[in-house]
């Protein structure tokens, strides 16, 4: 028999792999077609993500079709070209500084260049309302924190700073209330021809997290330093809204979203201590002038930057479409928000906001990282097979899908404890599975929302920069590359970096930990015992939930409890610090091992109850416990549920093939 000849590949010719399809992560019943809903007996099956699927069924009552609808429109309007490519010229055409004008005057007017793409995204995020959905107050039948999924953190702690202090007096400094109003009409809007984004103004040279060391001044003008303000036309913002009667001098270190309309910061005032400022980031001068080439035609107001000059903008390795600068600022107008000298206690309202939106950015990540494996490994074909059929590759993916799923459950209770805080629990909890998981006491929830939020923020963006370096690994080379072409959509080295900020960012791994200790050791909270008064009782409350469905799991858990008090009662403050990080991740593994088993009892299904047995197991402080022996191809099966999300029924019949 003549032996073929061999052919060789070319640049045209031979193997190409098929591109990964990745499909919506969330996909809701009531908006398919009837001829596909029958496909599916729920939401949950029909989504790629089973995770996101079932966090909105736990925390949200079924007639909460507002929500579920717009989750659904917003996995496909993710996934659409005409998004995706503003999304690619952001990621190729970063920000850049022009600080000079032709002739070598400082640039006062408009120094930073953003690409077109950056700004469409920016008009998408306003329309959809992922700020502005959380302040909608007329929605009060579901948790709008669980509907809110923003990614500018700064832009909805700035909203929830400036309102609680919209119906403050106004005597020492007039025209105030209006100012604060505008402003937060604007970081609340819809509307792009409106809306606001707003930065956070904290870090400088002398430290980041650590704001003591802060050289900034603000000091009171003078009546006849504003009357000079308002004769010179420099005495109201861009938007026509008066200026401030403080004045700011200083320099800031790391400023992100430098781009904004606004900025929340902090400066030391002559009475002593830090205070918080509302600053606009532009202001008028003089009136209407005609432009270059325009005759007997007016061009719109002018505006400069408020006092602030941009010094430079950071090389980083990540979030490159975001830009973030050195900023001097001189004269900067601005307005003293809350009370003189309490900005540390301000700006925690704020920070409060941020830290929960980074471990929620970073569950963000970590979802299209598992997705473009879970889609990679259907499509790659290696050793005559699919990798999707390879036992090693699916056990390992199926672990890592684990600990997604213990991350995502942990940060989406954390956001439902938000929602109850500000919001009522008997109209937006009580008619939801959660309603066993959620305090009905909201001095009980605010004191566990602060004990959980450092261990959240610390953990959950550590596990996902690990998670993400994984769903590298999965597409071998091409993970490696900055893929952005087909939009992007397998660019998950970009994700990787943009993601590796969040363990640093508003505070690192040690900064949590100083925090968590500071709250186990404040007396004035939890009636003294923080842990033996609420966190406990509430732990216990919720294990009880569960009867005797999860016996082995429970004994895993009070074990862990066990040890966690061990470390804590007795200890001085000095002790705790030094095991901080262990008490981090006590508290991770308790709070995310009870979640999950929460759900998989709320909502019955072996892949959560797998998925949370996995889980807990993990977290046995006992070597020799270890989980029921299962057969191998058992044991596989379930990977391949854990992983692929796969249907029992589907696997059945792809065995019996």
């Amino acid at each position: 028999m003549t032996a073929r000849p061999l052919a060789a590949s070319s640049s045209t010719a031979g193997f190409f792999q098929a591109l990964p399809i990745l499909p919506p992560q969330y996909t809701t019943l009531e908006s398919l077609p009837e001829a596909v809903k029958t496909q599916y007996n729920s939401s949950v099956e029909a989504s790629d993500d089973k995770v996101v699927a079932r966090i909105i069924d736990l925390y949200l009552s079924p007639d909460a079709t507002k929500v579920t609808k717009h989750a659904h429109h917003l996995a496909r309007l993710s996934l659409n070209p005409s998004v995706l490519v503003h999304a690619t010229d952001a990621e190729t055409n970063h920000p850049v500084l022009r600080p000079l004008s032709t002739f070598g005057a400082e640039n006062k007017y408009d120094p930073l260049w953003t690409t077109v793409g950056w700004q469409k995204l920016k008009v998408i995020g306003y329309r959809e309302g992922i700020v502005s959905v959380a302040y909608e107050k007329s929605n009060t039948r579901f948790n709008r924190r669980i509907h809110h999924g923003c990614p500018q953190s700064m832009t909805d702690g700035a909203a929830t700073l400036l309102d609680k202090h919209r119906s403050d007096s106004d005597a020492d400094q007039p025209g105030r209330g209006k100012v604060v109003e505008e402003a937060y009409r604007r970081l609340t809007s819809r509307d792009p021809n409106i809306a606001w984004t707003s930065g956070q103004w904290m870090t400088e040279r002398s430290g980041g997290s650590d704001v003591s060391g802060t050289e900034t001044v603000a000091t009171r003008m003078s009546t006849q330093e504003l009357d000079q303000e308002a004769n010179d036309g420099r005495d109201v913002d861009a938007d026509g809204m008066p200026l401030g009667p403080w004045k700011v001098d200083g320099f800031k270190w790391f400023s992100s979203a430098t781009d904004s309309e606004m900025a929340v910061l902090l400066a030391r005032t002559s009475k002593g201590g830090l205070s918080a400022f509302y600053m606009p980031m532009r202001r008028r001068v003089g009136d209407k002038v005609p432009s270059v080439g325009m005759i007997n035609e007016e061009a719109p107001l002018q505006s400069e930057l408020n006092g602030v000059r941009i010094q430079r903008l950071k090389n980083k390795l990540g979030t490159k479409s975001l830009p973030t600068a050195e900023l001097e600022l001189k004269g900067a107008r601005g307005w003293l928000i809350g009370k003189e000298g309490q900005g540390v206690r301000e700006i925690s309202a704020v920070l409060n906001i941020t830290r929960l939106h980074t471990a929620g950015g970073s569950v963000a990540n970590w979802a299209p990282g598992l997705a473009i494996s879970r889609a990679y490994s259907k499509v790659r074909k290696v050793r005559g097979g699919l990798l999707q059929d390879n036992p090693a590759h699916i056990t390992w993916m199926a672990e890592e899908t684990v600990k997604y799923h213990a991350a995502a459950h942990f940060v989406f209770l954390r956001i439902a404890m938000q929602g109850a805080l500000e919001q009522d629990w008997e109209k937006m909890v009580a008619n939801t599975k959660a309603e066993q998981l959620i305090p009905r006491d909201k001095a009980t929830v605010a004191v566990l929302l602060r004990l959980l939020l450092p261990v959240m923020k610390a953990q959950v963006s550590v596990a996902s920069v690990h998670g993400l370096r994984q769903c590298m690994e999965c597409l071998g080379g091409v993970g490696y590359c900055e893929n952005n072409e087909d939009g992007g959509l397998l660019n998950i080295a970009k994700i990787y970096r943009d993601n590796l900020v969040n363990p640093i960012w508003e505070g690192t791994v040690s900064v949590m930990a100083e925090d968590d200790v500071r709250v186990l050791t404040d007396k004035r909270l939890g009636d003294g015992d923080i842990l033996a008064n609420i966190f406990t009782p509430w732990i216990k409350k919720v294990l009880a939930c569960y009867g005797t469905a999860f016996d082995t799991e429970v004994t895993i858990v009070e074990e862990r409890m066990q040890a966690l008090l061990r470390l804590v009662h007795g200890a001085s403050k000095e002790e705790m610090l030094c095991c901080g990080r262990e008490i981090l991740e006590n508290l991770e593994a308790i709070v995310s091992s009870v979640a999950l088993m929460y759900d998989a009892h709320a909502n019955p299904d072996s892949v959560a109850r797998a998925v949370a047995v996995r889980w807990v197991y993990s977290k046995s402080l006992s070597p020799e416990v270890s989980r029921t022996a299962q057969g191998w191809r058992q044991s596989m099966q379930m990977d391949r549920h854990i992983f692929l999300g796969e249907s029992k029924a589907l696997v059945e019949m792809q065995a019996k093939l």
